[in-house]
């Protein structure tokens, strides 16, 4: 690859973790080099990075970071980086994009709209602007574009996104957003080239399931329904995610244990989900290793899977029938137990998977005999905001295959 070749940049900034990786233009996208930042706020921060054939180059650790300096350390790194010079574009996954339907050039005014509307999402807003507004500082000419999370559920319908609060909520934005909008905008961009665009129009069931959980329901290539709701917090139980929850439980436990609003947000994002009922580990790995010896394990994830399972059926019913269930995410595509548990029981939405293509983790578990097509497809976040970029700033690389619905 020459120096000069025009690249893409894309930021993916989580809670803890600031991934970032490197594209050619062209078609299709190539990655280049790419990584992350690491347990940020934690002790072991470090930076890792790979090649293009995802051969691990380097490791650097951090002296304990907190977002302010990682995102410096990662601006600095950056720029000795030969290639920084070739980017002509930076794509930042924002989580949160209230009425946004598409992806945008930054501006001033849509800053504006981001800080204002950080009471929405005060976990990962706030860390996100930060990431754009340094870019922003350093390289002021280097034209950035938000690709929003919520982007691809603004096609629900009124009755899938309507919150049963008092009407005045509403008015202030309170109501079903969605999120993980930017890996099933991939999924099914890979289903519709996989399947055929045939498969796309149908009746899709995606579950994103990783260490952040959900799943959606999709239509005639259009979210229907999503678990997540107003935050992230919503759905299935996840790594340390609580999911849905009694909100009677909010006074319960301010009368017996004393929690206020900001003690029971630390509950139900950083120390409930697999973590909190396991009481050992938020990873699903360490509990499958765990469950035959540790009654807390097995019943974590028996939990998650009873969950998502149930969830699956309740999609079901708003599809009116499914025709396509695709797993994803670190759990989805890499966990053939937990992908067996869910689907046992199913078979009367017609969903049977065969026992050697799930354990080999093949593209296609589902049996023959299956009137349900059971996929697997690896989702690539980054892929996609590098593809959304391309199509804000008029670049090549917009036309590749597999998009979906327009970026």
């Amino acid at each position: 690859m020459k120096p000069d070749n025009p690249r893409i940049l894309t930021i993916n900034g989580g809670s803890s973790s600031i991934k970032f990786a490197l594209y050619d233009e062209g078609e299709p996208l190539k990655r280049g080099l790419y990584g992350k930042i690491d347990r940020v706020g934690l002790s072991g921060t470090s930076l890792t990075f790979k090649d293009p054939t995802g051969k691990s180059q380097d490791s650097r650790t951090i002296d304990p970071a907190d977002q302010r300096s990682a995102v410096t350390f990662l601006m600095d790194w950056l720029e000795t980086q030969q290639v920084f010079a070739s980017v002509k574009g930076v794509g930042h996954r924002v989580v949160h994009g209230m009425a946004h339907s598409e992806p945008e050039r930054v501006t001033p005014e849509l800053l504006d709209e981001l800080h204002r509307i950080t009471p929405y999402d005060p976990e990962h807003l706030p860390r996100e602007i930060e990431l754009i507004e340094a870019f922003r500082q350093r390289h002021p000419q280097l034209p950035q574009v938000a690709c929003f999370d919520t982007a691809f559920h603004r096609t629900m319908p009124r009755v899938a996104s309507l919150l049963p609060i008092p009407r005045r909520y509403e008015a202030l934005g309170v109501r079903r957003y969605g999120f993980h909008g930017l890996s099933y905008e991939f999924l099914m961009g890979e289903l519709a080239h996989l399947a055929g665009p045939e498969a796309a129009q149908g009746r899709i069931i995606l579950a994103h399931l990783g260490n952040g959980a959900s799943l959606a329901a999709v239509r005639d290539d259009m979210s229907i329904d999503t678990s997540m709701s107003f935050t992230p917090t919503a759905g299935v139980p996840m790594s340390t995610r609580s999911g849905d929850l009694d909100p009677g439980l909010v006074l319960y436990l301010a009368r017996t244990e004393g929690l206020d609003t900001k003690q029971f947000n630390e509950m139900v994002n950083f120390q409930s989900g697999l973590l909190g009922v396991s009481e050992t580990s938020s990873d699903m790995r360490d509990l499958l290793d765990r469950e035959t010896q540790d009654m807390r394990a097995a019943e974590a994830i028996a939990l998650f899977c009873y969950q998502v399972k149930k969830w699956i059926g309740s999609f079901a019913a708003a599809l009116g029938g499914v025709e396509t269930l695709v797993f994803s995410g670190g759990i989805g595509e890499n966990a053939p137990e937990v992908r067996a548990r869910i689907c046992d029981g199913l078979g009367f939405l017609g969903i049977e998977i065969e026992e050697k293509r799930n354990a080999a983790n093949e593209g296609v578990i589902s049996a023959n005999a299956s009137r349900v097509s059971v996929r697997v497809i690896h989702t690539d976040e980054e892929q996609m905001i590098a593809r959304m970029v391309c199509g804000v700033l008029g670049h090549a690389g917009e036309k590749e295959h597999g998009q979906g619905k327009d970026a």
